[in-house]
């Protein structure tokens, strides 16, 4: 699965952080959680414009993840 043309979703982050394959499976840019793995082991992932190989690195307020033209924006989740 690929991300649409264009997809920007701003993610709502409640906690500290969220790793990068829960994060890619939770906004459905990954089908599952094996599926995100296996696009961050690929390379296709990027972090901040940095391609991420660590598949639970650490995703945090502020910080943008890109797959293909799909990108997610974390924010604070308002209380």
């Amino acid at each position: 699965m690929r991300p649409m043309d264009n997809t920007h979703i701003d993610f709502e982050l409640r906690g500290e952080y969220i790793t990068l394959d829960a994060l890619l499976k939770a906004t459905g840019l990954a089908t599952s959680g094996g599926h995100a793995k296996q696009l961050i082991a690929d390379g296709q992932v990027l972090v901040d414009g940095a391609t991420e190989l660590r598949k639970t690195c650490k995703i945090r307020i502020g910080q943008q993840v890109q797959l293909g033209d799909g990108r997610i924006t974390l924010r604070a989740a308002e209380v």
